[in-house]
């Protein structure tokens, strides 16, 4: 495989995180695998709206080769293909935990929406956050945030 983004040289741990993350979909992603465990390219793409099927399918790819996601074939007709976090992605998700307890203590600060606003928190989405629901828009919603001073 091609290798895909800058694989080092890094100037601290901060700066081999972010080029492993970097996307905006990347998180996202860990999340959904996180909170549901397998799941199919189609059942990912229905839980990310707004992503699209060339930007998932190569952020995918990407998390492959970074060992953060397994992809397994199943010899079926028709051809059956599902998406799970290796150790290595699990333990990413768990260093996100204080990143996404962060937002969401930012998103409180600006009067932010929250997508998945009068959800039940999900223990399985990192920062306990509910994971988002089939149909979720994410952003361009019509309420707008204050601007950060």
């Amino acid at each position: 495989m091609a290798s895909t983004g800058r694989r080092g040289p890094y100037f601290c741990g901060i700066d081999a995180a972010m080029d492993v993350v970097s996307g905006k979909w990347k998180s996202l992603i860990l999340w959904e695998l996180q909170a549901h465990g397998r799941r199919r390219f189609a059942e990912l793409r229905r839980g990310l709206p707004g992503v699209s099927e060339k930007m998932l399918a190569q952020h995918l790819r990407e998390m492959e080769e970074d060992a953060l996601v397994h992809r397994e074939v199943y010899g079926e007709v028709p051809p059956r293909v599902e998406y799970s976090l290796t150790e290595h992605g699990v333990t990413l998700n768990a260093a996100l935990e204080s990143l996404a307890g962060w937002g969401s203590a930012r998103i409180e600060r600006i009067g932010a929406e929250r997508l998945h606003a009068g959800a039940e928190p999900d223990a399985g989405a990192p920062g306990g956050g509910a994971a988002p629901r089939a149909g979720a828009r994410r952003g361009g919603g019509a309420a707008t945030a204050a601007p950060v001073r």
